[in-house]
């Protein structure tokens, strides 16, 4: 299997309900436990138990939380380059907004022959930075709001 799923996985309601469930029974595990692995058995080969790292369970717990929620998932490995076109519908901006960001010196970038590309860590840590600037813009307008009484 590939490090990076090239389609994201779009959950149906029956596994929407099914990941609510196991995300649940997940953390509920998770928070118990103190050990840096977890044992896992399946039912079609109970005498096989796959031991895995508990940061690998906590990420599953957060993906199946996503599926949960019926939103759309896909892996990617924290170093990997994207397209324009990916790293623009990870933001959910259009590819010309996020060129003007690569072109603005915004958001870094490199080029691949003709093609730039972006790294996925670089393109979080804009996304933080993008978030955190408008939590701190809402709580703003929140302050303002209840200092001119327009609750």
């Amino acid at each position: 299997m590939s490090a990076v799923l090239a389609e994201p996985v779009q959950p149906t309601e029956e596994v929407s309900a099914l990941a609510a469930d196991a995300s649940r029974r997940l953390f509920r595990v998770i928070g118990a436990s103190q050990g840096e692995t977890c044992v896992v058995r399946f039912e079609s080969a109970p005498d096989e138990p796959v031991v895995l790292p508990a940061a690998a369970v906590r990420l599953l717990g957060a993906l199946l939380a996503e599926l949960a929620k019926g939103n759309a998932v896909t892996l990617m490995p924290y170093h990997a380059e994207l397209t324009t076109q990916e790293a623009a519908d990870l933001l959910n901006v259009s590819r010309p907004f996020l060129v003007g960001l690569l072109e603005s010196g915004q958001l870094p970038y490199h080029k691949v022959g003709t093609h730039r590309r972006v790294r996925f860590s670089d393109l979080m840590t804009y996304k933080r930075q993008r978030d955190s600037e408008s939590e701190a813009a809402l709580r703003e307008l929140a302050s303002l709001s209840q200092d001119m009484k327009l609750d």
